[in-house]
Protein backbone atom coordinates (compact mmCIF):
# COMPACT_ATOMS: atom_id res chain seq x y z
CA UNK A 1 0.00 0.00 0.00
CA UNK A 2 2.59 2.51 0.43
CA UNK A 3 2.52 3.08 4.04
CA UNK A 4 5.64 2.50 6.17
CA UNK A 5 5.93 0.80 9.64
CA UNK A 6 9.58 1.17 11.44
CA UNK A 7 10.59 -0.08 15.22
CA UNK A 8 13.48 -0.31 17.49
CA UNK A 9 15.57 2.78 18.38
CA UNK A 10 13.90 6.09 18.18
CA UNK A 11 16.39 8.15 20.14
CA UNK A 12 16.69 10.78 17.19
CA UNK A 13 13.24 10.02 15.01
CA UNK A 14 14.45 7.61 13.34
CA UNK A 15 11.27 5.85 13.35
CA UNK A 16 9.32 8.74 11.89
CA UNK A 17 6.43 8.78 14.08
CA UNK A 18 6.79 11.98 15.28
CA UNK A 19 8.47 11.32 18.59
CA UNK A 20 11.82 10.46 19.82
CA UNK A 21 10.90 8.46 22.45
CA UNK A 22 13.41 5.59 23.07
CA UNK A 23 12.16 3.25 21.39
CA UNK A 24 9.19 1.07 20.19
CA UNK A 25 9.16 -2.83 20.51
CA UNK A 26 6.09 -3.14 17.94
CA UNK A 27 5.67 -1.52 14.65
CA UNK A 28 4.50 2.00 14.63
CA UNK A 29 3.56 4.20 10.77
CA UNK A 30 5.59 6.84 9.38
CA UNK A 31 3.49 10.33 9.88
CA UNK A 32 2.19 11.35 6.25
CA UNK A 33 3.65 8.82 4.32
CA UNK A 34 1.29 6.52 1.70
CA UNK A 35 3.08 6.00 -1.24
CA UNK A 36 6.71 5.10 -0.33
CA UNK A 37 8.11 2.18 -3.06
CA UNK A 38 11.25 1.57 -0.92
CA UNK A 39 12.97 2.18 2.37
CA UNK A 40 16.87 2.86 3.61
CA UNK A 41 18.07 3.70 7.12
CA UNK A 42 21.52 4.28 8.03
CA UNK A 43 23.15 4.85 11.46
CA UNK A 44 20.22 6.88 13.01
CA UNK A 45 17.95 8.13 9.79
CA UNK A 46 15.48 6.71 7.36
CA UNK A 47 14.75 7.68 3.89
CA UNK A 48 12.10 6.42 1.56
CA UNK A 49 11.35 6.70 -1.91
CA UNK A 50 8.14 7.80 -3.33
CA UNK A 51 6.03 6.78 -6.12
CA UNK A 52 6.45 10.47 -7.88
CA UNK A 53 10.19 10.18 -8.04
CA UNK A 54 10.87 12.16 -4.50
CA UNK A 55 12.38 11.05 -1.74
CA UNK A 56 11.59 11.70 2.25
CA UNK A 57 14.03 11.08 4.83
CA UNK A 58 13.84 11.91 8.72
CA UNK A 59 15.77 11.15 12.00
CA UNK A 60 19.62 12.30 12.55
CA UNK A 61 20.49 15.30 10.02
CA UNK A 62 23.73 16.28 12.65
CA UNK A 63 25.87 15.76 9.01
CA UNK A 64 22.98 16.84 6.43
CA UNK A 65 21.88 13.48 5.62
CA UNK A 66 18.22 14.29 5.49
CA UNK A 67 18.93 16.63 2.73
CA UNK A 68 16.37 19.51 3.53
CA UNK A 69 19.06 21.95 3.80
CA UNK A 70 19.26 22.34 7.20
CA UNK A 71 21.13 20.38 10.35
CA UNK A 72 18.18 20.00 12.16
CA UNK A 73 16.66 16.45 12.87
CA UNK A 74 13.20 15.87 12.25
CA UNK A 75 11.02 12.90 13.58
CA UNK A 76 8.46 13.04 10.77
CA UNK A 77 9.60 12.66 6.70
CA UNK A 78 10.93 16.21 5.13
CA UNK A 79 11.10 16.08 1.54
CA UNK A 80 15.06 16.22 0.46
CA UNK A 81 15.41 19.51 -1.77
CA UNK A 82 15.69 19.61 -5.48
CA UNK A 83 15.30 15.90 -6.43
CA UNK A 84 13.09 14.17 -8.97
CA UNK A 85 12.69 11.33 -11.01
CA UNK A 86 14.90 9.07 -8.60
CA UNK A 87 14.55 5.64 -8.98
CA UNK A 88 16.53 4.06 -6.10
CA UNK A 89 17.76 5.49 -2.48
CA UNK A 90 20.63 4.17 -0.43
CA UNK A 91 21.39 5.08 3.38
CA UNK A 92 25.04 5.11 4.62
CA UNK A 93 26.26 5.77 8.01
CA UNK A 94 25.75 9.84 8.36
CA UNK A 95 24.86 9.92 4.21
CA UNK A 96 22.00 9.34 1.57
CA UNK A 97 22.48 8.62 -2.34
CA UNK A 98 20.22 8.78 -5.22
CA UNK A 99 19.73 7.31 -8.61
CA UNK A 100 17.58 9.04 -10.96
CA UNK A 101 15.68 7.69 -14.18
CA UNK A 102 18.55 9.11 -16.20
CA UNK A 103 22.02 7.53 -14.46
CA UNK A 104 22.88 10.05 -12.22
CA UNK A 105 23.84 10.10 -8.97
CA UNK A 106 23.55 12.54 -5.95
CA UNK A 107 24.53 12.34 -2.22
CA UNK A 108 24.28 14.44 1.14
CA UNK A 109 25.04 14.37 4.36
CA UNK A 110 28.74 13.30 6.17
CA UNK A 111 31.73 13.53 3.61
CA UNK A 112 34.52 13.07 6.03
CA UNK A 113 36.15 10.96 3.40
CA UNK A 114 34.79 11.63 0.58
CA UNK A 115 31.86 8.88 0.32
CA UNK A 116 29.82 12.05 -1.61
CA UNK A 117 31.95 11.71 -4.35
CA UNK A 118 31.73 15.35 -5.10
CA UNK A 119 35.77 15.75 -4.97
CA UNK A 120 35.98 17.06 -1.38
CA UNK A 121 35.38 16.46 1.72
CA UNK A 122 32.62 19.14 2.85
CA UNK A 123 29.41 18.32 4.65
CA UNK A 124 26.43 18.87 2.26
CA UNK A 125 22.85 19.64 3.70
CA UNK A 126 21.67 19.19 0.00
CA UNK A 127 21.90 17.36 -2.88
CA UNK A 128 25.18 17.22 -5.05
CA UNK A 129 24.86 15.14 -8.33
CA UNK A 130 28.03 13.72 -9.48
CA UNK A 131 29.64 13.40 -12.61
CA UNK A 132 28.90 9.59 -12.67
CA UNK A 133 26.43 9.26 -15.76
CA UNK A 134 25.38 6.02 -16.93
CA UNK A 135 24.71 4.12 -13.18
CA UNK A 136 21.91 1.38 -13.33
CA UNK A 137 22.66 1.13 -9.39
CA UNK A 138 23.90 2.54 -6.20
CA UNK A 139 24.98 1.06 -2.29
CA UNK A 140 26.22 3.32 -0.04
CA UNK A 141 28.95 1.63 2.76
CA UNK A 142 29.41 3.20 6.19
CA UNK A 143 31.56 5.76 4.69
CA UNK A 144 32.14 4.46 0.92
CA UNK A 145 29.97 4.10 -1.94
CA UNK A 146 29.73 2.03 -5.00
CA UNK A 147 27.86 2.27 -8.22
CA UNK A 148 27.15 -0.07 -11.05
CA UNK A 149 27.53 1.13 -14.77
CA UNK A 150 24.81 0.58 -17.16
CA UNK A 151 26.69 -2.22 -19.75
CA UNK A 152 28.57 -3.28 -16.62
CA UNK A 153 31.55 -2.14 -14.43
CA UNK A 154 31.63 -0.70 -11.13
CA UNK A 155 33.11 2.28 -9.32
CA UNK A 156 33.31 3.25 -5.98
CA UNK A 157 34.51 5.98 -3.94
CA UNK A 158 35.14 6.96 -0.44
CA UNK A 159 37.07 5.45 2.78
CA UNK A 160 39.39 3.00 1.29
CA UNK A 161 41.02 1.66 4.59
CA UNK A 162 40.24 -1.91 4.42
CA UNK A 163 40.46 -1.88 0.48
CA UNK A 164 36.81 -1.65 0.09
CA UNK A 165 36.85 0.67 -3.27
CA UNK A 166 38.51 -2.14 -4.83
Amino acid sequence: TGEVLCWGANTSGQLGDGTTNDMRLTPVAVVGLTDATQVTVGGEHTCALRRTGGVVCWGSNTNGQLGDGTVFTRSVPAAVSGLTGIVQVTAGSAYTCALSAGGAVSCWGMNTSGQLGDGTITQRTQPVTLSVSRAVAVSAGSSHTCALREGGGAFCWGANNYGQIG
